[in-house]
């Protein structure tokens, strides 16, 4: 008995080093997921004006993630944001919503 709970102990200390490794997040994952938003809001949120999009630089992110939420439940019409947000988890959306507030 007291062979299996020490084998146990040591198993679980390995997994110590497994559930660190994987809680690192990628410094360029929200720039990664923001580039998405590039081809119609431009270049890191900052749209070209004559293309008549948003530009998401600088807005701040409680606002950003009300309006990808409304785009998402379909509160808020669209013709494309209500598909492309639904292809994000809240998480992901959060990280993009944060990238572009930090844009100035």
């Amino acid at each position: 008995m007291k062979v299996s709970q020490w084998m146990a102990g040591i198993c679980l200390l390995g997994t110590l080093g497994v559930a660190q490794a994987e809680a690192r997040p990628d410094p360029d994952l929200a720039r990664n997921l923001a580039a998405t938003c590039a081809n119609c809001h431009g270049t890191n949120g900052r749209a070209v004006q004559s293309a008549g999009n948003e530009e998401l630089a600088g807005v701040p992110k409680d606002k950003l993630m009300q309006k990808l939420r409304d785009f998402r439940s379909g509160a808020k019409p669209a013709t494309i944001m209500h598909q492309i947000s639904k292809g994000y988890t809240e998480a992901q959306l959060e990280l993009v919503a944060a990238y572009f507030a930090a844009q100035k």
